[in-house]
């Protein structure tokens, strides 16, 4: 793992896109030691023009709290302040248990808080920071991927990734501190029949994304990572289209009010 500091130039960035319902995007890092393999950052320019592997290395932004303070206030000065954390990594990623760099943002926002945080990740280690996330209350929400609820799939997909089991501890954690939170099935991976139960004993909200909706590109992403060559391996090819997700969907309504279940974009936004 290549590990650099370096000071960012800039760390609110503005929403748009996918993100549009955000007036800020936060990435504590650049890079991702998960290196989950239908990732769409793979194909953006962070990752191709790097020259290195995706999930080999990770830049850390050095003096970003102190950078963030600042911004804040003058991104305060200018309008609204909604942050999704993170876009292109995850801030609860392996090397934030050493760091704290994303522990330390949210301490300057639970000092200066911003309209509402939303902190997307598939790490357990988001549980550390209960003590912040509770002083921001209503003004935060937490999204832990879970994308499907059967281990060997999740070791296919995602090896470096945290097992589903820890995460969904953490979720259940989290609510338990009265934590808002939300589960992110996204993208969605083959699942066995009772994966809409588990959900609900976890998270009170949940959103359900694919390789179709949730890249970017309407598929082209996900195509170029291979995954329809990888559902088709798994013997799950049949899975691979768009229709499997809202028959999900569907599913989940058995268990969730259907204000609690959000799909792609309109689950994500604040």
């Amino acid at each position: 793992m290549e590990i650099r500091h370096k000071p960012p130039a800039r760390l609110l960035n503005p929403g748009g896109g996918f993100l549009q319902g955000y007036d800020y995007s936060l990435n504590p890092y650049a890079g991702c030691a998960f290196a989950c393999s239908y990732c769409y950052v793979r194909r953006l320019p962070v990752a191709l023009f790097r020259g290195k592997e995706w999930g080999t290395w990770v830049d850390v932004k050095q003096g970003a709290a102190e950078k963030l303070r600042q911004e804040l206030r003058a991104a305060r000065r200018k309008g609204g302040t909604t942050i999704f954390m993170s876009s292109s990594t995850d801030p609860y990623q392996p090397l934030e248990a050493k760091e704290k760099l994303t522990r330390a943002l949210l301490e300057v926002m639970a000092e200066e808080p911003p309209d509402f945080l939303f902190v997307q990740t598939r790490s357990p280690l988001v549980s550390r920071d209960i003590d912040l996330l509770r002083r921001l209350g209503g003004r935060t929400r937490v999204s832990m991927t879970i994308e499907t609820d059967l281990e060997p799939i999740r070791m296919a997909f995602t090896p470096k990734a945290p097992p589903l089991a820890a995460r969904f501890r953490a979720l259940k954690e989290l609510a338990a501190a009265g934590v808002p939170v939300q589960a992110a099935v996204a993208p969605l991976l083959p699942c066995s029949p009772d994966f809409a139960r588990k959900l609900r004993d976890a998270a009170e909200r949940v959103c359900v994304d694919d390789f179709f909706m949730g890249d970017g590109s309407q598929g082209r992403r996900s195509e170029q990572l291979g995954m329809r060559d990888k559902f088709a391996g798994l013997g799950c090819g049949d899975g691979y289209n768009r229709e499997t997700s809202m028959r999900f969907v569907e599913s989940l309504k058995e268990y969730f009010p259907i204000e609690a279940i959000g799909v792609s974009a309109g689950g994500f936004m604040p």
